[in-house]
C-alpha cells in the first residue's frame, strides 16, 4: 500500500485489499511430518517463504500482516457493514498492561473449584476464543517463538503465532518485551526457558480468512516457547530424556500465569508439535498431569479447548490429546 493509501486506511484502503483477499489461507503443507496448521512459532522470522512456503501466498500474508499493523497504528478500521471501529484505546491498554512472568513460579490464587469442561476440536485457536468470549475473558495460548516477536508475522509465515498477529493487535504487545527476546537470542539452548508473556484483553479484528470483523472481541494471550525437541534431538541427543519435564514445568507455569490474571476459560493446543518436534502425546500428557483428576489445576478452569487443526491421515496430532482428554466434563475432584 502506498503512503496516500495508508493515509486513507480507515475509510477505503484496508476494506477493499482485505475483501481482495478474503479467501488467503495458506493450504496446509503435505510434506511436512506432523504437518499441523496451528504449529508451534519456530524461529521463522529470517525465513521469507515461512513455515508453509510458496511466494504468492507468503506475499498475500506480509500484505494482511502491513495492512494490520497500518489498522493498529490508526487505531481504527472501516468495517464490512461500513461503519468505523476505534480499537486504539483497546490496544493501549493490551500494550501498557503487557508483562513478562517467569521463570520462576507464578503466584497463582486458589479459586472455587468447577467440574471442567474439556474439548479438542478441529477449530483454530481463535474460531475456538471467538465461541467462549460469550461466557467471559478468555485466555488464548501463544505456540510463539522464543527469539522473534510474532515469529515470521512480517515476512508472511504462516503458523499458529502469525495467524494470531495477523488479526489483532498482539504483535504491537509483544515488540515492547525485549527481556524475553533477548534473552533467548542471548543463550541458544534449545530447552528455552519457562517465560511467559501475559497480554490483557487484546483486540481481535479479523477472521481465520483474514477479513475484517463487523464487531471486533478482546482476548488475552499466554505467548511462550516449547522446547525445541527437534535441535535437542539433532544436537544433544543425550538430553532428549529431559523434554517431558521440560514441557511439564513451562505448561505449569502457562497455567499460573492465567490463574493470576483471572482466566477460567482456557484455548490450549499442540503446543510445539509441529517444526520444533514435540511429541504430541508428551505436550497432552503434561496438560493432562495438571488439569486433569489430581493435579494442580484440577477444578480451576470452567472451560479448556485444545483447538487442533490437523490435516495428517489420521488427524495423528489431534488423537493424542482426545486420548489424554476423553470425556467432555472432568470433575473438581475432592
Amino acid at each position: 500500500m502506498t503512503a496516500t493509501g495508508a493515509d486513507d486506511l480507515r475509510f477505503r484502503g484496508v476494506l477493499g485489499t482485505c475483501t481482495a483477499q478474503r479467501n488467503s489461507v495458506a493450504p496446509h503443507d503435505q510434506h511436512r511430518s506432523r504437518c499441523v496448521h496451528e504449529h508451534d512459532g519456530g524461529d521463522r522470522a529470517a525465513r521469507g517463504h515461512g513455515a508453509h512456503g510458496g511466494g504468492a501466498m507468503s506475499a498475500r500474508l506480509r500484505d494482511i500482516a502491513q495492512q494490520t499493523e497500518q489498522i493498529v497504528a490508526a487505531g481504527a478500521y472501516r468495517a464490512p457493514d461500513g461503519h468505523e471501529v476505534p480499537i486504539s484505546a483497546e490496544t493501549e491498554a493490551a500494550r501498557s498492561g503487557t508483562r513478562m512472568h517467569g521463570p520462576g513460579p507464578v503466584e497463582a490464587p486458589p479459586v472455587p473449584p468447577v467440574d471442567t469442561l474439556f474439548e479438542v476440536t478441529g477449530e483454530s485457536s481463535l474460531e475456538a476464543a471467538r465461541r467462549l468470549v460469550a461466557a467471559g475473558p478468555v485466555a488464548v495460548l501463544n505456540f510463539a517463538s522464543a527469539r522473534n516477536p510474532g515469529g515470521g508475522y512480517l515476512n508472511g509465515a504462516q503458523a499458529q503465532e502469525e495467524a494470531l498477529c495477523r488479526a489483532s493487535a498482539l504483535y504491537t504487545c509483544l515488540v515492547g518485551v525485549r527481556e524475553f527476546y533477548d534473552h533467548h537470542r542471548a543463550h541458544r539452548d534449545p530447552f528455552y526457558t519457562d517465560r511467559v508473556i501475559h497480554s490483557p484483553a487484546v483486540p481481535v479484528f479479523r477472521d481465520d480468512r483474514g477479513r475484517l470483523l463487523d464487531e471486533p472481541y478482546t482476548a488475552g494471550f499466554l505467548t511462550a516457547a516449547a522446547p525445541n525437541a527437534g535441535v535437542v534431538q539433532r544436537r544433544a541427543p543425550e538430553r532428549a530424556g529431559e523434554l517431558p519435564q521440560a514441557l511439564a514445568v513451562r505448561a505449569e507455569r502457562v497455567l499460573e500465569t492465567a490463574v493470576a490474571h483471572g482466566y477460567r476459560r482456557l484455548v490450549l493446543g499442540a503446543w510445539g508439535c509441529g517444526v520444533f518436534r514435540n511429541d504430541p502425546a508428551q505436550v497432552a500428557g503434561a496438560f493432562r498431569a495438571l488439569l486433569g483428576p489430581g493435579g494442580r489445576f484440577a477444578g480451576t478452569f470452567e472451560q479448556v479447548v485444545f483447538g487442533i487443526l490437523d490435516r495428517t491421515p489420521g488427524a495423528v496430532t489431534r488423537e493424542a490429546f482426545v486420548r489424554a482428554f476423553p470425556g467432555r466434563e472432568l470433575p473438581a475432584g475432592p
